[in-house]
């Protein structure tokens, strides 16, 4: 495929706006060229918003041609995940039981914070049905198909966000990870993924049962762009309760110190988590360049216990809480696989979610103790290689705790930072991801780690392969 403007960088983007040879213009003709010839087959918006986003990139424009931009990321073109309010959209869940007939006048932080930054919002991006699996279809809109194989998921919860960013609509997709929503989209599709501490990121209105283990974060073609989103997206709003005081850094700072010296642990069995070879091959690999980078590296075992026996009655009930605001007659408008786990999870009596609440701190403790003699704990992000877009989710053939959160969701579950980073490609030459998580409050170490490992493995975007699946979807 000739060069195409779709795949450049944020950096590159903004290098050429300041350079003059290319305008922001120029980029969101790009995406929204490509969004056309390839949605009909990806399926990964929600909305488009092409008028907005030209009018939007105009005013970039002359504030590039004035030598004004707001931020390094002025005039990029960014999509939002159909979970995140964004002012004069819906905010529909994927789901067909939400009205779109609203005002919705507010902006999440995150989307705030970008708008301030001045980039060019395209759309909101698809996503399961009120984010509650690791595969995007939902009764709202159906199935979304991942770039590299279209027989293939993207991964879900933020899997419109990924199938898009890795067709090349876009430079960047703001995501949001409550088990491994950023991170398993991004190594289905060959992207980085990164999910911040719980609170780096403000997150506003906290109307999910599972509020206290959701981050939002970038989906990025590589570390630095992420790291540049970060930046914006950190800023302090004062509407989350929750959220960590703001540091005042530029978290690109510190991304090429390397990992020369640091002590880095890797479990394959995390939580008795059993990974498939095609996976380990390229896992492995990744940890090895790591020790060839100066980092001592460790073969760990479980680390922490499984995580289903206690786990499973606490996101039942979360589900349940969700079912219990939606009126009687509208269930049935539901996913039918999401309303079974919600009613069943009407049974969670409270000692068995308390026991979950506690489980959580637990964890988190536990973490913490591994981490006064490791700085980073390394796993695959998966245990095997993404499954086709029929697969039915938490079931015999594919079950939740088994087959899709097993590594990512103690993350979330106790608030660290963790990141997915592509390393390679399974044996049906689809992307595989590496996960790199740290203490918690650890996202630059975690960020100068991804860095140096992505430095290493030298990934190329767009990986072949996936230009010449664009190529048999746009043909």
């Amino acid at each position: 495929m000739a060069e195409d403007t779709g795949f450049l960088s944020a950096g590159e983007l903004a290098a050429r706006y300041r350079a003059g040879s290319l305008s922001p213009v120029d980029s969101v003709e790009t995406a929204l060229t490509r969004l056309a010839r390839l949605e009909p087959v990806l399926n990964a918006f929600q909305r488009v918003d092409a008028e907005g986003a030209r009018q939007a990139a105009r005013q970039s424009a002359e504030r590039w041609r004035r030598g004004t931009p707001r931020s390094a990321l002025d005039g990029v073109p960014v999509s939002v995940k159909d979970t995140l309010l964004a002012a004069g959209w819906p905010t529909l869940h994927g789901s067909r039981t939400v009205d779109p007939a609203q005002s919705w006048r507010e902006d999440a932080p995150g989307v705030a914070r970008l708008r301030e930054a001045g980039v060019v919002l395209i759309g909101k991006t698809t996503t399961p049905e009120f984010g509650w699996k690791a595969l995007t279809d939902s009764p709202l809109k159906g199935v979304t198909r991942n770039p590299w194989n279209p027989d293939i998921t993207p991964g879900g919860s933020s899997g419109g966000a990924a199938a898009s960013l890795a067709a090349g609509i876009g430079a960047l997709a703001l995501g949001t990870d409550g088990g491994g929503s950023i991170r398993i989209p991004a190594s289905h599709c060959g992207l980085f993924g990164f999910k911040p501490s719980f609170g780096r990121v403000p997150l506003y209105p906290h109307k999910s049962p599972f509020g206290t283990v959701i981050s939002n974060g970038p989906l990025a073609r590589s570390v630095e762009d992420a790291a540049l989103m970060l930046n914006a997206l950190a800023k302090p709003d004062a509407r989350d309760v929750t959220a960590l005081p703001y540091e005042e850094r530029d978290w690109c700072q510190g991304l090429e110190d390397g990992v020369k010296g640091l002590r880095i642990a890797f479990a394959p069995g995390l939580g008795g988590a059993e990974p498939g070879a095609e996976v380990l091959r390229p896992v492995r690999e990744a940890v090895r360049l790591l020790g060839e980078l100066g980092a001592a590296v460790a073969e760990t075992g479980e680390v922490i216990d499984r995580l289903q026996p206690t786990f499973e009655p606490y996101w039942l009930a979360g589900f349940a809480h969700t079912l219990r605001q939606i009126p009687r007659d509208r269930h049935e408008l539901l996913d039918p696989r999401f309303r079974l786990l919600a009613e069943q999870g009407l049974a969670v009596g409270l000692e068995a979610y308390c026991a979950g609440a506690m489980a959580r701190l637990h964890l988190a403790e536990r973490l913490q103790a591994f981490h006064a003699d490791y700085d980073l704990l390394v796993t695959p992000v998966l245990p095997g290689p993404p499954p086709p877009v029929t697969t039915p989710y938490h079931s015999a053939s594919y079950d939740r705790w088994r087959d899709a959160v097993p590594y990512t969701l103690p993350f979330n579950l106790a608030g660290n930072p963790a990141a997915s980073i592509p390393c390679g490609l399974s044996e049906a030459g689809l992307p595989v991801g590496v996960q790199i998580a740290g203490p918690r409050f650890a996202d630059a170490l975690v960020l100068r780690a991804s860095r140096a490992l992505e430095q290493a493995l030298r990934w190329p975007v767009p990986h072949p392969l996936l230009a010449a699946s664009l190529e048999r979807i746009a043909g």
